[in-house]
């Protein structure tokens, strides 16, 4: 006997509208003995008398049978749960309750889902799924003003839809899933009247992109080319202008829709493809500078993490965000400006977008369009004003805005002469010297007053600044100079001052120099020890010497190579703290020829640097 012939029998209309079965101890309850003592059993919908078995006689005799007669004993006795079937309970209401017992792991929904995941399946729930798609938009446009009559196709919908999930164990299936148009149709309901509905697909395409699944690289392919195909990107922006975030299921639904762009922004192709969606774009930045108060939400931080996320990706994004058309350095910068007096909360998630505004804007300036917009939003006076604040707030952006001003000087002399012009060598140097023992005592009381400290990788950014301004501000003079051409004010003036910070106060900035390089040194050293003890491929031992301090010993070697090349007094002064430790001008020669066989000769700036290292050398030796 079939499912469908029992509940017939039971004279029950449908298994998904089946009635509550009624429960044998409450039939039990509900036997009420006759008036004249015989013990037919009788139920009674509407008396409110109290019903049981009768009472014992009040002379206290015991040898009576009382109460309700027993049902009759059958062979297979009672069930596993000790329930028994008698007490006016029919045979084919037994014979449902065992069927449902029998299916108790198996919800009425599953009973025939029990096939194999495979491309048969596949093509089942395909074709089941869009014959719900079109049931449901055939009752939408026939009864538009009444949705009592298509709410049931609705529900079946949703119910396909989050079918789908499964899928996301199985991605060998993704292509034919594709294929099927399959991904076609889920997209499109992106686009349906009900935002639960369009919520659901969010949901399960964001479940299937998940960087979790385990799929191979032309199994994630196959189906992200076709999402986009069916302009999946269009949609999500249309969703994030049609969803209330004021609503916690819309909050839901955007951040659904932030995830499958990260998802997707895991293959670079994808991601470039994503950075040309200019609509896109705009509502990220719009979404990242959206006021909130009092705490900045989990949305508009993950709206920053989106962008970071596409400049660090691909050049041509930064190049686009960097346009002027989009304009994103000037809003980055109006976004971080709060922070120069303030601290997000640790821990928070305001605390990840403003490293998230940072990373953005590190990016950016790493393309010369980024670049000349950083100069022209006066990005280097606000970094300036950050990093010259004395106070206590505002700490946790310094790091990050030395940082970016590393990368924004780095091959550009716009930058460069910005700095100097700005009044930023005071800033920078001021920084660098902080917390030295060589500083003299007035300097120590107003480090000590401002307390001001600096960690290994601040001071390795300040390194990466002074670098880059000796490369690419203006020459004062062709030829070496001397300690008296410091004072002059003829052509190449910021050179000139800022060669004059590492004369000033007895070569105070050349001697810490000096010794940042013998701490990295010895690092370098120890490691290149351990290297030759250790069976060490060349990629893994390049690796450790860079966590030992390499770039930074050999961007110090720059600079003093630089200072020897232009300056009679630091080249003597510097000669003189090598010969401290039995070494001359050889060991940064060593350094710089090891940094030019590194040099990739392909690119216009590894040409560029090979060439001034090969210039610098010739002052070495």
């Amino acid at each position: 006997m079939n499912v469908d012939e029992l509940f017939q029998k039971a004279g029950v209309p449908s298994k998904r509208k089946l009635d509550p079965i009624r429960d044998p101890n409450q039939i039990y309850k509900s036997v009420k003995l006759s008036s004249n003592g015989s013990r037919h059993a009788q139920v009674e919908d509407e008396d409110d008398t109290e019903a049981g078995p009768a009472p014992p006689p009040e002379n206290g005799e015991d040898d009576g049978d009382y109460g309700p007669s027993a049902p009759p004993v059958e062979d297979d006795g009672d069930d596993e749960e000790g329930r028994f079937f008698g007490g006016g309970i029919t045979a084919q209401e037994k014979e449902i309750l065992d069927f449902m017992d029998s299916n108790t792991a198996a919800p009425a929904d599953d009973l025939l889902t029990t096939d194999k995941i495979d491309l048969s399946w596949l093509k089942k729930t395909a074709l089941n799924f869009e014959k719900r798609i079109t049931r449901n938009a055939e009752l939408r446009a026939r009864h538009e003003d009444d949705p009592s009559k298509f709410i049931e196709s609705e529900s079946d919908l949703d119910a396909s839809i989050k079918a789908l999930s499964i899928l996301s164990e199985h991605p060998e299936l993704y292509a034919d899933f594709a294929r099927l148009g399959c991904v076609s149709s889920l997209v499109s309901l992106l686009a349906h009247e009900n935002t639960d509905i369009a919520i659901d697909a969010i949901e399960i395409i964001n479940e299937l992109t998940d960087e979790d699944v385990a799929t191979s690289d032309e199994q994630f392919s196959s189906l992200t080319d076709a999402l986009l195909e069916a302009d999946l990107l269009g949609l999500l922006v249309s969703n994030f202008s049609r969803l209330d975030e004021q609503q916690e299921a819309d909050r839901t639904g955007v951040y659904h829709a932030l995830s499958i762009i990260e998802n997707l922004c895991s293959r670079r192709e994808t991601a470039d493809q994503i950075g040309k969606h200019t609509e896109l774009l705009e509502w990220l930045l719009s979404r990242a500078k959206k006021s909130e108060s009092p705490t900045v939400s989990q949305n508009k931080q993950y709206a920053a993490e989106i962008l970071a996320i596409l400049v660090q990706s691909s050049p041509a994004n930064r190049r686009r965000l960097a346009s002027d058309e989009l304009n994103a350095v000037d809003t980055l910068l109006t976004l971080i400006a709060p922070y120069r007096r303030r601290d997000p909360e640790r821990g928070s998630f305001e605390e990840e977008y403003m490293e998230n505004l940072f990373e953005c804007l590190t990016c950016l300036v790493d393309e010369p369009l980024g670049k000349t917009k950083f100069v022209e939003a006066e990005g280097v006076e606000l970094c300036l004003l950050i990093l010259s604040s004395a106070d206590i707030k505002g700490k946790l952006s310094k790091p990050a805005c030395l940082r970016l001003l590393d990368h924004a000087a780095s091959f550009s002399s716009e930058v460069s002469l910005k700095i100097v012009e700005a009044g930023g060598l005071k800033t920078l140097f001021t920084l660098f010297m902080a917390g030295d023992k060589s500083s003299d005592s007035h300097t120590k009381k107003k480090n000590k007053a401002k307390a001001t400290t600096i960690s290994k990788q601040d001071t390795e950014h300040l390194l990466g600044v002074f670098s880059s301004m000796l490369r690419h501000l203006p020459a004062a003079t062709t030829g070496t100079t001397t300690s008296e051409d410091l004072t002059s004010s003829t052509g190449g003036a910021e050179r000139i001052r800022l060669l004059a910070k590492f004369v000033e106060k007895d070569y105070a900035k050349t001697s810490k120099l000096i010794r940042l390089r013998r701490e990295y040194a010895a690092r370098v050293a120890q490691v290149d020890e351990a290297i030759k003890a250790e069976d060490m491929d060349e990629d893994e031992a390049f690796s450790r010497r860079l966590d030992a301090g390499l770039f930074c010993l050999q961007t110090i070697d720059v600079i003093l190579a630089w200072l020897i090349a232009e300056d009679t007094g630091c080249r003597a002064k510097i000669r003189e703290l090598l010969k401290d430790r039995d070494e001359d001008f050889g060991v940064l020669a060593k350094t710089l020829r090891e940094q030019m066989e590194g040099v990739d000769g392909e690119t216009e700036e590894g040409r560029d640097t090979g060439e001034m290292l090969k210039a610098l050398l010739e002052f070495l030796e």
